[in-house]
């Protein structure tokens, strides 16, 4: 039976939370709703959020095969495209 391996990383800054699920076997995962950092004083953007994401996955040694975004987002960017 496969085993689940969740992650959540919450945003303080848009209050959302990105998920990272894994069939901890097989290695295999989904990120889903992945936060794009904005400063909308700058408009500048970075990824620490994605960073985030990206570090833990290595971590545990995960391929990301889907990248899920579950509804429109208009308190954040997706950070689906970086």
């Amino acid at each position: 039976m496969p085993h689940a391996l969740i992650r959540s990383f919450f945003d303080t800054v848009t209050f959302t939370v990105t998920h990272a699920v894994a069939d901890a076997q097989a290695k295999r995962a989904a990120v889903i709703d992945p936060v794009l950092d904005y400063d909308p004083k700058s408009g500048c953007s970075s990824t620490r959020n994605a960073d985030a994401v990206i570090a833990f996955v290595r971590e545990a040694g995960l391929t990301i095969d889907w990248l899920l975004e579950t509804h429109a987002h208009a308190d954040h960017l997706s950070a689906a495209g970086t």
